[in-house]
Order: structure tokens, then sequence, then C-alpha cells
């Protein structure tokens, strides 16, 4: 049986390094939580510095979140430009063969980065939720209280959870990667486009970890019911673990 903990690590350790600090102190959390009298039930003020320590994480994890929001939709603008510019049949004819392919090539990857560092602002919004979760119960068990109902109530209204915009720009990039490998089978680019990104090795790996991990997430995830994590339409599941040994989801 896999402890949340370590499996958190696991995740924090494949994200992006300037990403990692950007997580949730889950350790540091736990330790409040240890640090309790115990008391049923819980004595005011050490419940408004636990409630205060989680305000905080969330906090610092929604500004993280939404300044990658902004970021995306920029660079999402960007691309589109740059791919229109690029199919132009004029700008083609303007320069030599070689020149024009290399342009797209280069176009080709950033898609494919910008596809990738997306899913994984996606498995971040996942794994913060699953660990607010999981810290919450923790109290709860811990004080007898019934914390974790009303927070993760209004978890559920917070702009890390509100994966929307997010989500649609990673189907509008999937879209601009059947423009940039019209080779590929329809329907399929999205997996051409991983398939050249391994040459990227970190953000590709991370990637495919992240895609398997919200895929497990909803599976088997001790947190389902009305506060489920939305179910996700992903690559097949087969094709993916070849790429990357499967993760088990902790259970406690």
């Amino acid at each position: 049986m896999v402890q949340f903990g370590k499996w958190l690590r696991r995740q924090i350790e494949q994200s992006l390094p300037e990403w990692q600090d950007q997580f949730l102190r889950y350790k540091e959390l736990k330790r409040c939580v240890k640090a309790l009298s115990g008391v049923c039930p819980p004595l005011p003020a050490e419940e408004a510095e636990f409630v205060a320590e989680v305000d905080a994480e969330t906090e610092k994890i929604n500004s993280f979140f939404l300044d990658q929001e902004e970021e995306f939709i920029i660079r999402h603008r960007e691309l589109q430009n740059d791919i229109k510019r690029a199919l132009d049949p004029r700008a083609a004819g303007a320069v030599a063969p070689a020149q024009h392919e290399a342009e797209v090539a280069a176009i080709r990857r950033e898609i494919v980065n910008f596809h990738g560092v997306m899913v994984l602002l996606l498995n971040y919004s996942s794994i913060n939720y699953i660990g607010l979760a999981k810290i919450l119960k923790k109290y709860d068990k811990r004080t007898g209280a019934m914390l974790r109902l009303p927070v993760m109530e209004t978890v559920l209204q917070q702009p890390f959870f509100k994966t929307e915009t997010v989500s649609q720009l990673v189907r509008e990039c999937e879209a601009m990667m059947e423009a940039v490998f019209p080779e590929a089978p329809e329907g399929q680019a999205a997996a051409a486009a991983l398939a050249v990104a391994e040459a990227e090795q970190s953000i590709f790996r991370s990637t495919v970890a992240a895609l398997l991990i919200m895929q497990d997430v909803r599976k088997g995830s001790s947190t389902r019911g009305s506060h489920s994590l939305p179910p996700l339409n992903l690559p097949d599941s087969d094709w993916l673990r070849s790429f990357e040994p499967p993760f088990p989801i902790p259970t406690r």
C-alpha cells in the first residue's frame, strides 16, 4: 500500500523544476495535524490555525494556477498566428523550402511542448485537490471534527479547480496538431505529436506520467463521490503505458 506522502513527493519530483515549490505543502500540514492536542471537539485556536494554513496553501495554488493560465492564453494566441503564417502558401514561397520546413518543424515542437505543459497544469490541479482532501481527512480523523466537507465545498469553487479554460486550450492545441501534422491519420495527430516529442525527454516523460496519473486517480481515488474529479478524455492507456511504468495510487 502506497502512502500518499510518498506518492505526492514522486509526483512533485517529476514535475517541472520551477513548479516544485508551488505544490501543496502536504508534509508540513501533516505535521500540523500531528501536533494537535487531539481533543474532541478540537480547540478553537487549533482549528483556526489549521484552517489559516490550509487557506494560505490554497491561495498559493490559486495564484500559481491563474498565472500559468494567463500565460497559456497569450501563448495560444501567438501559436495560432505562427501557424497561420507558416501554412500560408505565400510564406512558403517566399523562402527556400528547407528554411520553411525548419520553421514548421520548430512550430511543431513548440505546440507539442505547449500541449505538454498544459497537461502538467491539469495534473497540478488534480494533485493539489487530492492533497487537500487527504489532509482534511486526517484532520477530521485526529480531532473528530467535520471540517473536510465544508472546506472541500469551497475548494470546488477555487480557481485552481476550475480547469475548463485550460482544458479547452488543450483541445484547441490538439486541433493545431492536426494542422501541422497533416500526414497523421485523422484524429491521431496528438499521438503523432507526442511521439515526436520523445526527443524532448524531460517534458515528454512528465506529460505521459501526468496523463496516467490523471487517468488512474479518477479510477481509484478514495475521494470519489460528490467531490470526485471530473472525467477526462485521454489517449489510449496501453499506448501511454508503453512509455512510462504504472504508478500505484495511494489509498491512505
